[in-house]
């Protein structure tokens, strides 16, 4: 099965995970996913992922929700940047979601990272996702 838009499709179940208080989800693997996962990790957003192979030979990522007093941490998820429409951004124009409580991420010649890491290098690209 073949999608238009895999970094929406996992995005969509980790957010219908969280509000079937699911503790992991799957999803389909490949390297951008994979590293949207590594951003969220390192932001705190999810406990962790690995790499799983199905019972039909092909890789899956196990994502592990995180969850804060019952209540999930990720409150918000949505695409920016979409096959139809792609968004992209300088360093001087990244956007703040909710006054920097939040966190976009993007896809830069440094590789994917978040709003602040992307600051910091002096770098802009691709909006991928906005988090919080």
């Amino acid at each position: 099965m073949s999608f238009s838009d895999p970094l929406g499709d996992m995005l969509t179940r980790i957010r219908n995970g969280q509000r079937a208080k699911k503790s992991a989800v799957r999803s389909p693997a490949s390297k951008l996913r994979e590293n949207v996962l590594e951003t969220l990790k390192r932001e705190g957003y999810i406990r962790g992922y690995e790499v799983v192979d199905s019972n039909d030979g092909k890789r899956e990522l196990s994502i592990e929700l995180k969850y804060y007093q019952g209540a999930a941490v990720i409150e918000h998820v949505s695409r920016v940047s979409k096959p139809g429409r792609r968004v992209y951004s300088g360093v001087k124009d990244l956007p703040t979601v909710r006054n920097g409580l939040g966190i976009s991420i993007l896809s830069t010649p440094r590789g994917v990272l978040s709003d602040s890491e992307a600051r910091e290098a002096n770098v802009g690209g691709e909006v991928l996702c906005q988090v919080y």
